[in-house]
């Protein structure tokens, strides 16, 4: 099948309910590297992990609301969806397209076909990493013990979006206005136990459209984590907050999974 082909099934790969063999299709694209899947299916993964966490509404694909609602046991005819879907801007992907170089007789020009071969390995090794990432948290997303918590929603302005909690695959945090941390600074997630000390859980740094995805991967105890929170620190990190968080999602205590 071709993207085009694939563009309605990426919601519903997303959540976890593709069948086959859409899924394997899908599952094949990304793994050569589809650059239109690879942003299509990434979109799909925030509009997913946003739901109920936004203020602005988006209107879901049909194939997608009607197989909710049939998975559901909702009688479609008549029926008017009420629009829960929060907008959020995708990440943005960096395209990379690898050109062929032709041999070149001028032996002037070695330099430079080098460094341009430099570039395409450095560009074909962050998209290896964009698409482990996304594995990551799709395990993450889709665990059927992960759990889940919202930030941001009673505030007027943003940073808001989730924080998802499985306790074998780690944490996956999606957010949207996050305005991009200053120069020399990044931002860091903290994984606080109840009556413990915070915890460092990665860097990250958000998109210049204000979206963000951090990934920290590995077993977390859930049951005792009483928040992720976010804070701006130097670009080394720190072993403890420095200063005020911009996020914390509280993890109620004995949440059950989704």
């Amino acid at each position: 099948m071709n993207c085009n082909e694939l563009r309605e099934y990426y919601e519903l790969f997303a959540i976890g309910v593709a069948e086959e063999p859409e899924r394997s299709e899908i599952r094949a694209h990304l793994n050569r590297k589809c650059e239109v899947c690879m942003a299509g299916v990434k979109k799909a993964l925030e509009m997913a992990a946003m739901v109920g966490s936004a203020a602005d509404a988006a209107q879901p694909s049909s194939k997608l609301r009607q197989r909710i609602l049939a998975s559901a046991g909702v009688e479609t005819r008549g029926f008017r969806w009420t629009p829960v879907w929060a907008m959020a801007t995708a990440l943005s992907l960096a395209g990379a397209v690898y050109f062929g170089i032709q041999a070149r007789r001028d032996a002037g020009e070695t330099q430079r076909i080098r460094a341009e071969m430099g570039l395409q390995n450095d560009e074909m090794r962050a998209q290896g990493a964009e698409i482990t990432r996304l594995t990551e948290a799709f395990a993450i997303l889709n665990g059927p013990d992960t759990k889940e918590a919202a930030f941001g929603g009673a505030r007027p302005r943003p940073p808001r979006g989730k924080v998802f909690l499985n306790p074998t695959q780690g944490v996956l945090l999606i957010a949207s206005n996050l305005p991009p941390a200053p120069l020399g600074k990044l931002y860091e997630m903290w994984v606080i136990p109840r009556g413990g000390r915070p915890v460092a859980a990665g860097m990250f740094q958000s998109q210049p459209d204000g979206s963000a995805m951090h990934v920290r991967r590995g077993a977390v105890d859930v049951e005792s984590t009483n928040a992720v929170a976010v804070t701006v620190e130097n670009q080394a990190g720190a072993d403890q907050p420095t200063s005020e968080p911009l996020i914390v999602a509280a993890v109620p205590s004995g949440a059950s999974p989704r």
